[in-house]
């Protein structure tokens, strides 16, 4: 019989998309993801890293010139808060198709002064004028995926540069206006095309060029895409973060930027969009609740709904409680039968339930019930891969009918993780959805596609989607910023891009680093195995593939994949810190 002692809870505070429009296969297995490549990880080096040590401080994230900046801001005395402003103004300009101003993002905080765990909620929120069908043709039927993308009608209202003002108003040291002059400088005299974004670009040649301001800028004078080693210049992002600088979010809520955005939205005349200057004014960033399991003598915490991160992650390591993954080991099919299973029953939860609590009644008692989960637990304990597997009933206590999602997620994203000398910990993950987002370029950065996060449909069979479309709302994501704590303090700061495959690659660095006692570095290097919907995914080139015979006797499906994460990662322990960054990504670990 499973455990009974997992339990799991809400901390307000702990001291402690189609690419080729395939069908939807079933209807909570509802990622098209599975037929899209992730974001090309070419300078991928796998089991070439070693784990970065430090006494003092760290940080760990996907581009050398954003860590380095980051750093530098440690260094002078800054808090994580500074450099996590630091990082992201550096990671929009340098990683323009991941992240940015125009995107959103999640915070994941440990302040050490109050010993409070706490998270931040800089998701995009739906404008005023949208309505359920926004994604939906004539005759009720959803949009092939990049009609819907492409253009302004997918731009949700952006929340990072709301969560950077709002997170240092709250805990930050060092002058605002000080942490955007890297950025600034940076994005005056230029920086060298790495050969991922450069890839990118190429990859991505006919829809990053629709827009002529974002093609003036990737591409040369004869449409060419930006090769590897070009000094790449963006005066007007610098424009951008002068008038951040100065005048705080202001303008770019309010004022002329506002008025830039939704000039850009609206005259995207081949798909044009929807915001407007009231849903920038209106935007605010959300404290919420961090959701925590207690997983072994671990207490895992995350981001909350609008983010599925959290629930599922704990929700598939509750799952997995009763059984001895550690004995089993990482090169185990037994143990990859266990977490591949247990992820199937969680994103099927996942699928019906989860959405954006302050729009739709969310079971959140019930799924992380622990109980619940050691009932759902017994199916785990068998030889052979589940035949079926459905969502569960978990209480309600406001009971409503749901059905199952069809939202695509994709996997154009980035984390960093930050431990500062005075103890503090950002765990972030930050967005604009999918390769370079919307394809909108205005003022040196690009605006998100958040939109395409809600299910383009909005019932089944009569019966409400949690994640439907509605004014307003914050669209459902997998982004899954974790810290781990350990007797009432930061022990792990993890996290990773990836769409919804997210929960499995945290919830994989999480098992190595607690269960299989790996450092870092060799927990975020490891190969991927993830499985969501019944197909076993296993990363390509990697010993993973020598376990598809044996997964596929025990009755799975699999694929042979790239699976390009980039969990960037911090253990804290008494002896002091150690960090791993994604090999799969242009990522470094800097500490002292």
């Amino acid at each position: 019989m499973p455990h009974k002692n997992t339990s799991f809870r809400l901390a307000s505070t702990v001291t402690v998309a189609c690419l080729t429009c395939i069908p939807i296969p079933s209807a909570y297995a509802q990622q098209a993801t599975d037929a899209v490549a992730p974001e090309t990880g070419s300078t991928q080096r796998i089991g070439l890293s070693q784990s970065i040590t430090s006494d003092n401080w760290m940080i760990a994230a996907a581009n050398p010139l954003a860590v380095q900046a980051g750093a530098d801001v440690l260094r002078r005395g800054g808090n994580a808060i500074d450099a996590m402003v630091t990082v992201q103004t550096m990671l929009g300009l340098v990683e323009p198709q991941s992240s940015g101003l125009g995107g959103g993002a999640f915070l994941v905080y440990y302040d050490a002064n109050s010993e409070k765990l706490t998270t931040l909620d800089g998701r995009e929120t739906a404008p005023e004028n949208a309505t359920p069908t926004l994604f939906q043709d004539e005759n009720g039927e959803p949009l092939e995926f990049y009609d819907a993308v492409v253009g302004g009608r997918s731009v949700g209202t952006p929340g990072t540069p709301a969560l950077m003002k709002s997170a240092h108003e709250k805990w930050g040291q060092l002058p605002w206006s000080g942490l955007l002059t890297p950025a600034i400088k940076t994005a005056t005299n230029g920086f060298s095309v790495s050969p991922r974004l450069a890839e990118l670009i190429a990859s991505d040649q006919e829809k990053l060029s629709r827009d002529p301001v974002a093609k003036s800028y990737f591409f040369d004078k004869d449409g060419a895409p930006l090769p590897v080693g070009t000094v790449l210049k963006n005066p007007q992002y610098a424009t951008t973060l002068k008038d951040l600088a100065e005048n705080g979010i202001t303008d770019f809520y309010t004022g002329q930027i506002a008025k830039d955005i939704v000039a850009k939205v609206t005259g995207a005349n081949w798909n044009p969009g929807i915001l407007s200057l009231s849903d920038l004014a209106r935007y605010h960033v959300k404290e919420r609740a961090a959701v925590c399991a207690t997983y072994r003598a671990y207490d895992v915490c995350g981001m909350g709904p609008p983010s599925s991160g959290a629930l599922t992650v704990g929700q598939t390591l509750g799952l997995l409680e009763p059984y001895d993954i550690a004995s089993l080991g990482p090169n185990s099919v037994e143990s990859w039968r266990l977490i591949g299973d247990a992820s199937r029953l969680a994103f099927a939860d996942r699928g019906r339930y989860m959405a954006d609590v302050d729009f739709v009644p969310m079971p959140l008692t019930g799924l992380l019930d622990a109980d619940y989960l050691a009932d759902r637990s017994e199916q785990l304990n068998r030889d052979t891969a589940l035949e079926d597997v459905v969502p569960g009933t978990p209480a309600f206590s406001h009971a409503m009918n749901l059905s199952d999602d069809d939202a695509i997620e994709f996997p154009s994203t980035s984390h960093f993780s930050i431990v500062d000398a005075y103890g503090n910990v950002a765990s972030m993950t930050t967005t604009i959805e999918n390769g370079f987002g919307s394809r909108l370029m205005v003022r040196g950065f690009m605006l998100n596609n958040e939109l395409t996060d809600f299910s383009f449909r909005t019932h089944t069979d009569g019966v409400p989607i949690a994640n439907r479309l509605e004014p307003g709302k914050r669209p459902r994501s997998s982004m899954a910023p974790t810290i781990v704590m350990k007797d009432n303090k930061p022990y792990i700061a993890t996290g990773s891009p990836g769409g919804s495959r997210i929960i499995g690659y945290v919830t994989q660095s999480i098992i190595a680093m607690i269960d299989w006692q790996q450092h870092p570095q060799a927990a975020v290097t490891m190969p991927h195995l993830v499985n969501r919907f019944g197909t076993f995914d296993l990363e390509a080139g990697t010993w993973a593939e020598n376990l598809a015979p044996a997964l596929e006797d025990m009755g799975f499906e699999t694929s042979i994949r790239d699976l390009n994460s980039g969990i960037h990662a911090i253990m804290i322990t008494e002896d002091g810190l150690i960090g791993g960054a994604d090999p799969r990504r242009e990522g470094i670990v800097i500490g002292e």
